[in-house]
């Protein structure tokens, strides 16, 4: 399954919900998807990940793809599948945990940095790849990476992203973001969120050529 037919007409932005807690989540997600975000991504390491991620899967199911980020582990890509999670975002390249994804016909997005990395992880199956930390890759550490990559290999820059450095990215030839705090962070009201969300919508649509 590529990326493409995975996510579907979709922007390629994920809301990376870090801290996020289950009593906030939904009003947090409903704003996102108002903006026009519709990937979103619980990490592990938030309070009572599976709670908000069931939340989210049960109201917002037909409207967004939902799932966990910090995955490090095979056993909680059955947790996440049980909880209603439909994509798997990884920090790190671990190919037992992309394998079972796959087997569970979820979205596989682990974390690489080297060469060696991205191509373990596609040779695992790896729906897409996500270029972390992308800040300190660089775009001429992408590039490099992206020009021995299979063609049809979608990379997502995740790490130091914001609205305001979407432009170059975007002419470097990335496929997608993931986006942290500079759309949410603990302690961020639910305005706040929506705020930046629609900036970054907004940054994504003017800079991104129509189709991606």
């Amino acid at each position: 399954m590529s990326a493409r037919d995975a996510l579907g007409s979709r922007r390629r932005l994920v809301a990376i919900l870090r801290g996020v807690n289950s009593g906030e989540v939904e009003a947090v997600a409903a704003a996102l998807i108002e903006a026009g975000i519709s990937i979103i991504e619980v990490p592990l390491n938030s309070p009572e990940p599976f709670e908000s991620i069931s939340r989210l899967a049960r109201r917002f199911g037909d409207q967004a793809i939902v799932g966990a980020g910090t995955v490090t582990k095979v056993a909680d890509v059955d947790r996440l599948h049980d909880a209603g999670g439909r994509i798997v975002v990884s920090p790190n390249c671990n190919p037992a945990v992309i394998t079972r994804t796959v087997e569970r016909s979820m979205i596989a997005m682990p974390g690489v940095f080297t060469a060696t990395e991205c191509f373990a992880a596609l040779e695992a199956g790896a729906t897409a790849i996500k270029l972390f930390p992308a800040s300190v890759a660089g775009i001429s550490g992408f590039k490099a990476i992206k020009a021995v990559l299979p063609t049809d290999c979608d990379i997502y820059a995740v790490g130091g992203v914001t609205a305001g450095n979407m432009p170059e990215w975007v002419a470097a030839g990335i496929a997608g973001f993931g986006i942290g705090t500079a759309l949410y962070a603990p302690g961020f009201t639910v305005g706040q969120v929506a705020s930046a969300a629609r900036a970054t919508v907004a940054a994504y649509d003017l800079t991104t050529p129509a189709g991606l």
